[in-house]
């Protein structure tokens, strides 16, 4: 299970802090789903997600308003009494007394956004999906062509770094370069990024280590880039078959997600860097619906069937 610490939340989100003397250096937010606690405020705690952070916006706060003091005090106490994580107040809405005191007795953390409900509440979850992924790290190099954001892979010395280069070269931007973090923030999204010790740094054997953002500027890098598609970089083998139509599609599994994967023979005279720009483009073309190489196969099946008329 990952965390996020309470301090990142309330920096990332610029929280005011209405109750400073409550500590939170030390709490830590496990869920990336936000709960607003319209049917607890009711009376009704029956499946109450405690966990996630809280947010009361208009209509819980006008609610509140309205309900006799005692009752009112009362579902607040056993709000805080489940120790929820935090307690968020939106549109800069009054704090009641209440809410201060039961917090104070509590523990719990009370803070306020000037943003409306609904805003916050997606970019809350957006940014807890990222901090809270499943994750790992592999070996190989990201960069983004043309928007797509390519995962080079392949052994040790066949030229990952080296095509990077060579794509920096030609206006595209490198991510990561040896290791990639990549995290998985829904079934159909995986996102990278390089840890910070090597951020923008290349390795060239032969050379040494290049520092990407200093020698091609800022325009040349990036920190984050979803991954859409796998290069594989393999050492030609003469006695392998290689797929010439691209009529199927390979696939490789990344943090239980599916990522098409493209295995691409490396020998003296091909170009990598091209090659790696040509398969971002056809990637993009088929998101959009146009497939190259079923247009030929349909081609060919056409005129073969007029010609066996014939």
């Amino acid at each position: 299970m990952y965390t996020v610490s309470m301090e990142k939340f309330v920096k990332e989100f610029e929280l005011e802090v209405i109750i400073p003397e409550i500590d939170f250096s030390d709490k830590l937010l496990t869920s990336a789903d936000v709960n607003r606690p319209a049917l607890q405020i009711s009376g009704f705690f029956e499946h109450f997600d405690s966990d996630r952070v809280q947010v009361i916006g208009m209509v819980e706060h006008t609610y509140l308003k309205k309900l006799d003091a005692e009752f009112r005090r009362n579902v607040l106490k056993q709000i805080f009494s489940f120790k929820i994580p935090c307690l968020v107040i939106s549109r800069n809405l009054e704090v009641f007394p209440d809410i201060i005191e039961l917090a104070k007795e509590y523990e719990v953390p009370v803070f306020r956004t000037k943003d409306n409900t609904s805003e916050f509440m997606a970019e809350c979850i957006r940014w807890l999906n990222v901090e809270l992924a499943p994750r790992l790290t592999m070996h190989g190099v990201l960069v983004d062509i043309y928007g797509e954001g390519i995962l080079i892979t392949g052994d040790s010395g066949i030229g990952k770094s080296e095509t990077a280069l060579e794509l920096i070269k030609r206006g595209h931007r490198l991510v990561a370069d040896d290791a990639v973090e990549i995290k998985r923030v829904s079934h159909r999204t995986l996102v990278g990024t390089s840890p910070e010790l090597i951020r923008y740094f290349i390795e060239l054997r032969g050379i040494g280590i290049l520092d990407v953002k200093q020698l091609y500027g800022a325009a040349s890098v990036k920190q984050t880039q979803n991954i859409d598609l796998v290069v594989k970089l393999e050492m030609w083998d003469e006695d392998k078959e290689y797929d010439r139509l691209g009529l199927t599609e390979e696939y490789i599994d990344i943090l239980g997600n599916k990522v098409l994967c493209n295995s691409i023979p490396i020998r003296p005279g091909r170009n990598v860097a091209i090659i790696c720009e040509a398969a971002a483009i056809n990637h993009r073309q088929k998101k959009m619906g146009y497939n190259a190489a079923q247009v030929l196969h349909d081609r060919i099946a056409k005129s073969i069937a007029e010609s066996s008329e014939d």
